[in-house]
């Protein structure tokens, strides 16, 4: 499926003017996940709308029920920005030709996304079972992590079945289906099913799945406007959500289906950055560059990592130090500390 968002991808990044024009309305994408409820309480709140007014500018903070359909959309320009994790963002908009940046790293999973298995048993055991996950998503790279520290490898299973986020609830609670690989919020539902063993999270590779609202790089450079409205609103949230503001907690739960508790604990098992200085401290750590590389080899295995990609370093990604790994001279994906080291600085 995602080799066909690609080629759309590509396609549509041909299309697109070599310089953006300068504007004042602007469109992002997000969808449901614990570190992304923020984005539909910003929109919902008032919080966006303040500090888009105080730059000159309107944004529209639009949630996708489709995860991988809000990238998508992304990709082919009907966006200007969407949250995303690090291996997707790379995958579908960087390896489909269109240059994006990470305006705020938001936070990494640190066990909100998990494989599970129904019934007892431990990950050996999904060995010749299928397993429902959306495909050649950040799920997809837990599970080969995963089989990978057991000495098993996805030819071990009985075949991995693409399932939507939006289906997978429901895809569980079929007798067919023996084991999933999704995150929060529907991790903490699916374990509340009856003999629902938890195998793998991704606690287990604590850093490497990463969440980030990224934009299109040429639009963002010539609207910085944009991404000073984004990180102010961002951040203002941030700290209400540190201090234990329980109306805006209270609200981004029920939006998420749950309720301030079981939010409270997807939060926990959620490395949010809260405070931007440790979001910048993070996206300057070298240990990024690993992970990506780490990121690309899998896709790459995969076959999406660009339209007949040569190798794991057909795409280029670039550091705040302004070293790159991958192609230098493809540079699709920018790790970007601007904004969050003005918000870290009080200069929003």
């Amino acid at each position: 499926m995602l080799k066909h968002l690609l080629l759309s991808a590509a396609l549509a990044a041909t299309a697109l003017p070599a310089f953006a024009e300068e504007k004042t309305e602007f469109r992002v994408a997000w969808s449901i996940y614990v570190g992304w409820m923020p984005w539909g309480y910003l929109e919902d709140s008032g919080i966006m709308d303040k500090w888009a007014e105080k730059y000159g500018i309107d944004v529209e903070i639009v949630q996708i029920n489709d995860y991988v359909e809000s990238i998508n959309q992304y990709t082919a320009g009907s966006f200007d920005g969407v949250s995303a994790t690090n291996m997707d963002a790379l995958s579908i908009p960087a390896g489909g030709g269109v240059d994006t940046t990470a305006l705020i790293v938001g936070d990494y999973s640190n066990g909100n996304d998990a494989v599970i298995l129904k019934g007892e048993g431990g990950l050996a055991d999904l060995a010749g079972k299928p397993v429902n996950l959306v495909e050649l998503s950040v799920s997809h790279y837990l599970l080969a992590r995963g089989l990978d520290s057991v000495g098993l490898s996805e030819a071990d299973l009985d075949g991995v079945i693409n399932t939507s986020d939006a289906d997978m609830i429901a895809a569980y609670q079929t007798d067919d289906v023996q084991a999933v690989v999704t995150w929060n919020p529907l991790v903490s539902s699916i374990l509340e099913e009856p003999g629902a063993t938890k195998l793998y999270d991704s606690a287990d590779i604590p850093g490497e799945i990463i969440d980030v609202m990224w934009v299109n790089t040429q639009t963002l450079a010539d609207n910085p406007a944009f991404g000073k409205a984004m990180a102010g609103a961002w951040y203002e949230l941030m700290e209400l959500m540190a201090a234990g503001d329980e109306g805006a907690l209270t609200a981004m739960a029920e939006a998420s289906g749950t309720d301030l508790a079981g939010y409270k604990a997807q939060l926990a098992s959620t490395e949010m950055f809260y405070a931007p200085a440790d979001a910048v401290t993070f996206t300057s750590d070298a240990a990024l560059k690993d992970t990506m590389v780490n990121v690309a080899e899998f896709l790459f295995d995969k076959g999406i990592l660009g339209e007949g990609a040569p190798s794991a370093d057909f795409v280029g990604t670039a550091y705040p130090d302004g070293s790159t790994t991958g192609d230098p001279n493809n540079v699709k994906l920018r790790y970007d500390v601007t904004y969050m080291q003005m918000a870290a600085e009080g200069g929003l």
